[in-house]
């Protein structure tokens, strides 16, 4: 057996033990959701069962999490979206100089450990809330705006890099041409650079609410006497794990492969309209040469 062969099999089989060691603990958890145990278990196989779906709505704790962790999560893309808009502007437009200072700055929220920013977040509001008397019931100590505030902070900095991502593919020139013939910055802003930051600002906005739906270090801390679903899933694994959790597990899986393939059909097809457009503008041009 030549050695390129002996390579090729050995590349191979560290393929095949790498994508084991992704997927087999999701298709064993997979699995145990359709046991008809009460204990998340594959091996022995006692019949399959919907059961543990069904069991999902009946906690009423969960449900409330969940309706927490969405109604959070469109806060945290309400906040931060805009935030990471206006912050990968601001990052084409300071002295190149002076791009590297405020690049970490911005991006150093993303560095900063959760467990840090849920405390700072708590405690700073807290103080504020002393200082201006507030009482107990306003936003200063309310849960859900605290959580938002937080996620937000480092959510933020992932939202500008993603429109940063897109910026640099951006042409200057669009804009002073319609500066050029008349409109203002408003306009521009809305008519020109909004439109073609479209698939970026969906981007940001399922990365901001995916991210904030899943963070724990920050939120168990601002959540305070509230829940999300990641701290009821916390607090029910220190008990024991389920098999209801299983099938939670495997709503979710199924959720993010179907935003995952809506994502990616939708950006094959801004491709393919970008492609067409290009080749619609060359074929004008070539035809506007022959004209003339």
């Amino acid at each position: 057996m030549s050695s390129g062969r002996i390579q090729k099999l050995l590349v191979g089989f560290y393929i095949l033990i790498f994508f084991l060691y992704l997927f087999a603990p999701l298709i064993m958890m997979s699995m145990a959701a359709f046991n008809d145990v009460d204990f998340p278990q594959v091996v022995p196989w006692e019949g399959f069962t919907w059961r543990w779906f069904p069991a999902l709505f009946d906690d009423a704790l969960m449900i409330e999490g969940f309706v927490n962790s969405i109604w959070i999560g469109i806060g945290v893309m309400a906040v931060s979206v805009p935030i990471g808009l206006a912050a990968a502007i601001v990052m084409t437009q300071v002295h190149k100089k002076l791009q590297t200072v405020y690049y970490t700055v911005v991006v150093s929220p993303v560095l900063m450990p959760g467990v840090i920013l849920g405390i700072s977040t708590l405690v700073f509001w807290d103080r504020l809330g002393t200082i201006v008397d507030a009482d107990y019931e306003s936003f200063y100590y309310s849960g859900m705006f605290l959580t938002i505030v937080g996620q937000s902070t480092f959510i933020s900095a992932y939202t500008m890099l993603v429109f940063l991502a897109r910026l640099q593919r951006f042409d200057r020139t669009q804009e002073e041409a319609a500066l050029d013939l008349g409109a203002t910055h408003v306009q521009v802003f809305w008519k020109v650079l909004v439109p073609f930051l479209r698939p970026a600002i969906f981007s940001a906005m399922g990365l901001a609410f995916l991210t904030s739906f899943e963070n724990y270090n920050t939120t168990v801390f601002t959540i305070q006497a509230e829940s999300t679903l990641t701290t009821v899933l916390a607090g029910k694994v220190r008990m024991g794990t389920q098999p209801d959790l299983a099938a939670l597990a495997v709503l979710i899986i199924v959720v993010t492969l179907i935003g995952a393939i809506a994502i990616e059909v939708a950006q094959r097809r801004e491709i393919r309209r970008d492609l067409a457009a290009k080749a619609a503008a060359a074929r004008a041009e070539r035809e506007a040469e022959a004209a003339a």
